[in-house]
């Protein structure tokens, strides 16, 4: 499939990732205190249509991942993870920020005890802290992690109710719909050389990635479904949704070795935690030390929790079109998130007749929230509910290819959805 095709069809898929009735749009992943992994081989798809050949986790009887399966725990649970190894050479599991991890089986390693070919090995904890993690090979890392050993381990706070949600369990790291956006790396040649058995051959000292990756994938894929048959190596998408007003619980993870500006564009975010721990001048004081950017300066390892908040303020007109057919406005829609202080303003310019203008597959027709107006035959249809698009990527423009061809890399899409459009749905 060509790259036009590749857009058109995560397009499509769009609407069709979220069915009605879940409480909040959830992250993706694994739920419970055992988890059993195996350490296996596979090959993914990058959307310029190239295929490389990776390392990862997957869950027992399932495919390998890239990245690894999410792990999602509460705080306080005794989690046990027992990983098999069908790789060449031994491998292992580290969990930064967790303390106190007990590890049984396999045979000793530089980092801790690791599962040789053909072995396993159990890791055994108490998720004492809510948060973000990440979770990774300790073997070999160099080689292994840029093979895509690694993944995103979310423990949520005690007592965690889906109907209220924080990350934290403190009103300050309330959200309405999380998303994960783990951000990696890879260079082919290292890939290549590990395929082909030549292990002495990989150097990683002149590492030169020319694929940047969301949850695995670049970009155009990142906007397709989650769980596509398309991608049976690559189940997360990276597609953030929500309608004005809600918070959205941004969870990012450095899951590479090279840093990644991840620019959210639409409103600055507030980055309430990293490394799983709030930001907090003292206990009980919520995220008093958080402050607002326009990017999440991602730093190889560490992970970030940020809430993003979109109401169409500062824009300098009503984003829903009240009024502007020259009718009373109505009131203001408190509820809906509406900026009260541009209620009623007119759009402030004057669009060009359709013939004079040239359209995205995402304009709807009509610069208001929720409307559709007239666009020429085979032109836009990509937007089915109106919505407003803004484009998440990463800062280094370069990242934003997939090998030095742009559309791709490190970028997707967030939609701000009409007040009306269901968005929820529940972790798998």
């Amino acid at each position: 499939m060509n790259l036009i095709g590749k857009v058109i069809a995560a397009a499509a898929a769009l609407f069709t990732l979220a069915p009605p009735g879940g409480a909040f749009a959830a992250i993706e992943g694994v739920t419970g205190t055992t988890f059993n992994l195996v350490a296996g081989e596979a090959h993914i798809s990058t959307a310029d249509g190239n295929s490389v050949y990776v390392w990862g986790y997957g869950l027992a009887g399932k495919p390998t991942q890239l990245p690894a399966p999410t792990i999602i725990v509460e705080q306080g649970d005794t989690v046990t993870v027992t990983l098999r190894n069908t790789l060449p050479e031994p491998v292992s599991i580290v969990f930064p920020g967790q303390t106190g991890v007990s590890a049984s089986g396999g045979q000793a390693g530089t980092v801790t005890r690791e599962a040789p070919p053909g072995g396993e090995v159990t890791y055994s904890f108490i998720a004492t802290h809510p948060g973000t993690y990440l979770y990774h090979s300790g073997s070999h890392a160099d080689v292994q992690v840029e093979m895509g050993l690694a993944g995103a381990l979310i423990v949520r706070p005690e007592g965690f109710d889906p109907a209220n949600p924080t990350a934290y369990g403190h009103p300050d790291s309330a959200y309405d719909h999380e998303y994960l956006f783990v951000l990696s790396e890879m260079d082919p040649r290292i890939h290549e050389a590990v395929y082909d058995g030549r292990m002495g051959d990989v150097d990683t000292t002149g590492y030169f990635p020319v694929y940047w990756l969301l949850n695995g994938r670049t970009a155009p894929d990142t906007l397709s479904a989650a769980f596509t048959p398309l991608l049976p190596h690559q189940p997360y998408n990276s597609l953030p949704r929500m309608r004005p007003g809600e918070k959205l619980l941004m969870r990012v993870i450095g899951a590479g070795r090279d840093l990644h500006p991840f620019h959210h564009h639409g409103n600055h975010a507030l980055l309430i935690a990293r490394d799983g721990r709030l930001l907090s001048s003292a206990a009980g004081a919520g995220a008093d030390l958080s402050f607002a950017d326009f990017t999440v300066q991602t730093v190889p390892g560490a992970t970030y929790d940020a809430i993003f908040e979109w109401t169409g303020a500062g824009l300098g007109w009503d984003v829903y079109g009240h009024g502007a057919d020259g009718s009373d406005p109505g009131p203001c829609l408190v509820e809906s998130g509406e900026d009260c202080q541009a209620h009623g303003r007119p759009f402030p310019v004057q669009l060009p007749s359709n013939q004079e203008l040239t359209f995205g597959g995402h304009y709807s027709g009509s610069p208001f929230l929720g409307a559709m107006g007239s666009l020429p035959p085979g032109e836009g249809g990509l937007n089915m509910n109106g919505g407003l698009f803004y484009m998440w990527h990463s800062h280094n423009e370069k990242e934003m290819t997939n090998y030095d061809v742009f559309p791709g890399g490190m970028m997707t899409m967030l939609i701000v959805e009409p007040p009306w459009v269901d968005i929820g749905h529940v972790s798998h």
